[in-house]
């Protein structure tokens, strides 16, 4: 049976609108449909089954894919259950968001890599895919962090997902002495940046914290020059997005993320052997706010 679960440690509108219809006798029902459309999904948005709200993920990302669907990308380590490996077109696995189980499910499961044994995921195709429900809208604006997009690293290592020739948004972040390519994430505990102290497959390694729960949770790159989060500017940051939060190791540091380009080449992968039939593919964040 599918579930949701905990990152293992180790690791005024509506009113008028309301009121338009009382006068004009179109009815509360049309109101209440235009409130319900006005619903976003963002990065750091929270998601659990209404039966066990404390075994929750993070979605880490919000856009469209090829297909003109509406997408949410959180952590494969997330889901359980015999239909992974696979695209799931029954809407048998509903997602919803933690604080607002009365609207109803946000979109439903299509896909999540296995973990293979694992309790922190498969090691560089750890990510879900969410198709969300027409009634909702994307968007680029979490409660920390806007996402400007997906990174690209022209000239970067290809990811080992990647197909030859790797696009720009396959390709990795240096991680070396010289390298200085900072994640900026939003979690449970805030916003946290750091430094990216290792890259191993596209796996970073870096001093951005998270916490259990935190799971599949947005994490965007420095852009050089930038503003970072703080109480001058509300704690508020803008970026690329550049993956999403993975586990607590015992490697310090303690917090390692999926790269983006490890999940973009995936589904660019699995789009090339399957085409039209494969949820996400060619992913690209929403430019809605």
């Amino acid at each position: 049976m599918f579930r949701l679960r905990r990152l293992r440690a180790l690791s005024a509108v509506v009113g008028l609108a309301a009121i338009a219809a009382l006068v004009t006798g179109t009815g509360i029902a049309q109101a209440q449909d235009e409130a319900t459309a006005l619903k976003r999904v963002h990065n750091a948005m929270q998601i659990a089954d209404p039966s066990n709200p404390d075994a929750f993920c993070t979605i880490g990302a919000v856009g469209t894919d090829d297909y003109g669907r509406k997408i949410a990308i959180s952590a494969g380590h997330c889901g359980g259950g015999p239909n992974a490996d696979r695209e799931i077109h029954e809407n048998n696995y509903p997602v919803y968001d933690r604080k607002d189980f009365a609207f109803g499910p946000i979109g439903y499961v299509r896909y999540f890599k296995s973990p293979e044994g694992s309790t922190i995921g498969h090691p560089t195709k750890d990510y879900m895919i969410i198709e969300l429900v027409p009634e909702v809208t994307p968007s680029s604006q979490g409660p920390n962090l806007k996402q400007t997009g997906q990174l690209e690293v022209p000239g970067g290592k290809p990811s080992p997902n990647a197909m030859s020739p790797a696009r720009a948004d396959e390709r990795l972040l240096g991680a070396g002495l010289f390298d200085n390519n900072e994640l900026v994430v939003s979690g449970q505990l805030g916003v946290w940046y750091g430094r990216i102290t290792n890259n191993s497959n596209g796996i970073y390694q870096s001093f951005a914290h998270h916490d259990a729960g935190d799971s599949g949770g947005p994490a965007i790159w420095h852009v050089p020059g930038t503003p970072y989060p703080a109480e001058a500017n509300g704690f508020q940051a803008e970026g690329p997005w550049a993956g999403i939060t993975k586990a607590r190791v015992l490697h310090f540091p303690f917090y390692v993320y999926t790269s983006s380009a490890n999940i973009l080449a995936d589904l660019r992968a699995r789009d090339a052997a399957d085409p039209a039939d494969v949820y996400g593919a060619g992913f690209e964040v929403t430019t809605n706010t």
